[in-house]
C-alpha cells in the first residue's frame, strides 16, 4: 500500500542525507516533495499542512543546517513527526473483564468476520481462551463463515436460530463463555451496507448494554478519506475504543492509515496485512514510519520469524551451516519457511537499506521462482538431495521433466547450491569468505 509513497520519500531523503551541508532551501525543496508525496497519497490535506509545518520548524530552527550531519538529522526529524502522527490515542489491546468482551463493527465488506478469526487467534497466542459470537441476524452466511474460520483455528463459534436479536444473541453467547469458561467474547455484528440509521442504532444499543473492553472499527483501508468520514460517523454512536486496519497489502494510496487516527482522534491498534488468519499485526506506529521512509522493520521481521521457525529446527540448521553439510533438503525446508513468514516482497522491505527491492522480490515469486526451485529439489531422490554431484546428465533431464521445468533450471540450481556449500566451508575452515564480516569473522 505504501509503496509508491515509500519510493517517493526514499529518493527525497537520499537527496538530503547524500549532501554535505544543506541549506534552508534543501529544507524546503525537500519538504516540497515530501508535501505533494502525502497528497498525492490521499493523507488529509490538514494533516499534511500541519505535519509539514512542524517538520520544518524543527529543522530549519534547531541550528542544525550548518552541521556536516545535517541531511541525517533532517530525515531523523520527519521520522519522529511521522511517528508521532501515527502516534495518536492508547492503543493498548484491553481485555479486562470476566468476560471481556471484543465488539467488532464495521461496513459490510470491510473483512470484520475474517478480522474477528484474526484477533481470535492473536488472543489465544496471549494466552487467553476466546470465544467468537456470530452477532449478525440478518445475513446467515456470516454465521457460517465465522463457524468455518472458527473450526479452522479450533475455537468454538456461538450463533443462534435465525431471527434471534442481536442482543439476544450476545448475551447467549456471553452465558455460553462463563459456563465454558472462556475468559474473551470476540462478537461479530452485522455489517453496514452504508451508515443505516436502523442498524447504526442497534449497534449502538449492543455498545451500551455490553460495555465491551474493546470497541473496535474495522475499516478497509483502500477506501481513502472515505475511510476517515466512516469512522466519524460510528463514533457518534458508538464509544470506539480504536480501529482496525483491513487490507494494507492492497495497492490503494494508504492515505487513510497515516491521517485516519489523526483526524479522529482513535488510535490504529492493529493492520491486517493478508487474507489469511496469521495475517494480522499489532500496530506500531515507529515501525510503520521506518517502513515508509526504507528504514526496514526489524523487530516485526524478527517476531514473524519467530513464529513459524522452530528452535530445534534453527539449531540443527546452524550446526550444518558451521559444518558444511548443509544439503537441498535444509534449502528446502527454509523455502517453505520464508515463505509462511508472509509475502517475500513484504519481508524484503522490513530488512534495513533493501526497501527498494521490495517490487523485485515479490516479482521473482509472481514469476514462479521459488516455486521452480521447490519443484526441481522435490523431484530429486533423497541421495541427489544429500549429494548432489552424483547428478549427471541423464539424472538432470530426469528432474527437468519431473518438475516440469528446463535442464537449465537445474542446472543453475546446482551451480547456486554448489557456491553456497563453498562459501560455508571457507566460513567453517576461518578463512576470508565474502560474507565473513557479516558473520563476525575477521
Amino acid at each position: 500500500m505504501f509503496e509508491t509513497l515509500s519510493e517517493r520519500l526514499r529518493r527525497t531523503i537520499a537527496n538530503l542525507t547524500g549532501r554535505g551541508r544543506v541549506t534552508e532551501a534543501d529544507v524546503d525543496a525537500a519538504l516540497r516533495e515530501v508535501r505533494l508525496a502525502l497528497l498525492e497519497a490521499d493523507v488529509n490535506y490538514r494533516v499534511v499542512k500541519d505535519f509539514v509545518a512542524r517538520v520544518r520548524q524543527r529543522a530549519v530552527g534547531a541550528e542544525i543546517l550548518e552541521t556536516l550531519t545535517a541531511g541525517q538529522q533532517v530525515v531523523k526529524i520527519v521520522h519522529e513527526e511521522l511517528t508521532a502522527l501515527l502516534s495518536v490515542g492508547e492503543r493498548t489491546f484491553d481485555l479486562r473483564g470476566h468476560p471481556a468482551v471484543v465488539l467488532l463493527a464495521g461496513l459490510q465488506g470491510s473483512g470484520k468476520t475474517t478480522t474477528a478469526a484474526k484477533l481470535a487467534r492473536h488472543v489465544v497466542r496471549l494466552g487467553r481462551s476466546p470465544l467468537l459470537v456470530a452477532a449478525d441476524p440478518y445475513r446467515p452466511a456470516a454465521a457460517d463463515q465465522l463457524e468455518i474460520l472458527g473450526r479452522s483455528l479450533g475455537l468454538p463459534v456461538h450463533r443462534s436460530p435465525d431471527g434471534t436479536p442481536a442482543l439476544a444473541i450476545v448475551e447467549a453467547g456471553l452465558a455460553a463463555a462463563r459456563r465454558s469458561g472462556r475468559d474473551v467474547v470476540i462478537v461479530d455484528t452485522a455489517g453496514r451496507h452504508g451508515l443505516d440509521e436502523a442498524l447504526m442504532a442497534e449497534i449502538g444499543e449492543l455498545a451500551t448494554s455490553l460495555r465491551p473492553a474493546e470497541a473496535l472499527l474495522v475499516v478497509d483501508a483502500m477506501t481513502g478519506q472515505e475511510a476517515v468520514h466512516v469512522a466519524e460517523a460510528f463514533a457518534a454512536v458508538v464509544p470506539l475504543t480504536g480501529l482496525v486496519l483491513t487490507k494494507v497489502d492492497g495497492d490503494a494510496r494508504g492515505g487513510a492509515a497515516l491521517s485516519i487516527g489523526a483526524v479522529t482522534g482513535l488510535p490504529v491498534k492493529f493492520l491486517g496485512t493478508g487474507e489469511k488468519l496469521d495475517a494480522l499485526e499489532p500496530f506500531h506506529p515507529d515501525r510503520l514510519a521506518s517502513r515508509i521512509l526504507g528504514m526496514g522493520d526489524v523487530l516485526t521481521l524478527i517476531e514473524r520469524a519467530q513464529e513459524v521457525v522452530d528452535a530445534k529446527a534453527a539449531a540443527r540448521l546452524e550446526e550444518r551451516l558451521r559444518s558444511a553439510t548443509f544439503t537441498l533438503d535444509d534449502m528446502l525446508e527454509q523455502l517453505e519457511q520464508v515463505q509462511r513468514m508472509g509475502p517475500l516482497g513484504q519481508l524484503v522491505s522490513l530488512i534495513p537499506g533493501l526497501g527498494g527491492l521490495a517490487k523485485e522480490a515479490q516479482a521473482a515469486v509472481d514469476r514462479g521462482e521459488l516455486k521452480r526451485t521447490e519443484a526441481i529439489i522435490r523431484s530429486m531422490t533423497p541421495a541427489e538431495r544429500r549429494d548432489p554431484s552424483i547428478l549427471n546428465a541423464s539424472r538432470r533431464r530426469r528432474i527437468a521433466a519431473g518438475s516440469g521445468t528446463t535442464l537449465s533450471d537445474v542446472n543453475r540450481l546446482v551451480k547456486q547450491f554448489g557456491e553456497l556449500q563453498r562459501l560455508m566451508r571457507q566460513v567453517g575452515g576461518g578463512r576470508r569468505a565474502p560474507l565473513g564480516n557479516l558473520l563476525g569473522r575477521r
